[in-house]
């Protein structure tokens, strides 16, 4: 992978501007900056090796060198939609994926609310959205997408599996065979770039609540991060998140996971970290 393989490879896609860095930080890190430096809307940073690279609550991802795929796009529309399009751009990371896994290497994964992504109950990849704030309006988004594409991208050097929150795997693993990284690189951006003029649509959230991982299971919903990180506007960043238990049926409008309690109240969740767990 270098500059200039991924420049041709990507061709037809029309990215306006790639940065690609045999090291990084962080993608999100890298594309933020660019940003601030006036980089166009779908501008793309690509690095072999990320060596500081997070997830949401400032948890470690890392991407060994050759090993799989770490990415972050620029997102600068004129008008973002509202500060709640946060989720949905980070549902349109995880949509991306899992398409592209579906329909160039019939693997059909699942998302676990709100940007994980899992093949056999495991997770393959992550994503990442941020905002660049003025004050209540959302200038600029960060989408950052992280891939497990070989079986050495999960090791106990990297990250020792009592540290992870979920069991993982890499889609070489499911698929027993390898794989360009370059080319699944080149489908994921193809079916985000299909999609990210739908995501305020009826039929992208019907597609994502198709993808919901654990429907008709119980979950517990720990308290999770407003979305300085997630999306939601800063002055709502204090806001408690309780921890809520319940049945996983599907999506709200706004993109929140809804939950059937035991007393058969139905609740929204808007931000939180799903763990599967029995009912109590």
């Amino acid at each position: 992978m270098d500059q200039h393989t991924l420049e041709t490879a990507l061709a037809d896609l029309h990215i306006p501007a790639i940065r690609y860095f045999p090291a990084v930080g962080s993608t999100n890190d890298a594309a933020s900056a660019w940003a601030y430096e006036g980089a166009p809307d779908g501008a793309l940073v690509v690095a072999d090796e990320q060596t500081s690279g997070r997830g949401r609550g400032e948890r470690r991802w890392f991407t060994q060198p050759g090993m799989g795929l770490a990415f972050s796009l620029v997102i600068t529309p004129p008008k973002m939609g509202g500060a709640y399009v946060m989720p949905r751009l980070t549902a349109l990371g995880a949509v991306a994926v899992r398409y592209a896994l579906q329909r160039n290497y019939n693997i059909v994964p699942q998302i676990k609310w709100p940007n994980d992504v899992l093949i056999d109950r495991q997770k393959v990849a992550g994503v990442l959205a941020e905002a660049q704030w003025s004050g209540e309006e959302i200038k600029t988004a960060i989408l950052g997408i992280g891939i497990n594409v070989a079986a050495g991208a999960i090791s106990d050097e990297i990250l020792p599996r009592a540290e992870m929150n979920f069991p993982a795997t890499s889609v070489e693993e499911a698929l027993k065979k390898r794989i360009d990284r370059v080319e699944l690189l080149y489908y994921v951006l193809k079916e985000l770039f299909y999609w990210r003029p739908r995501i305020h649509t009826n039929d992208f959230l019907s597609e994502w609540e198709s993808c919901l991982a654990f429907r008709g299971e119980w979950v517990q919903v720990t308290a999770g991060e407003s979305y300085g990180k997630d999306g939601l506007p800063v002055s709502l960043e204090q806001m408690p998140q309780p921890m809520q238990e319940g049945k996983v049926l599907g999506l709200a409008m706004d993109g929140s996971l809804k939950l059937l309690k035991k007393s058969g109240e139905v609740v929204s969740v808007r931000v939180g970290e799903v763990r599967l767990g029995p009912p109590k």
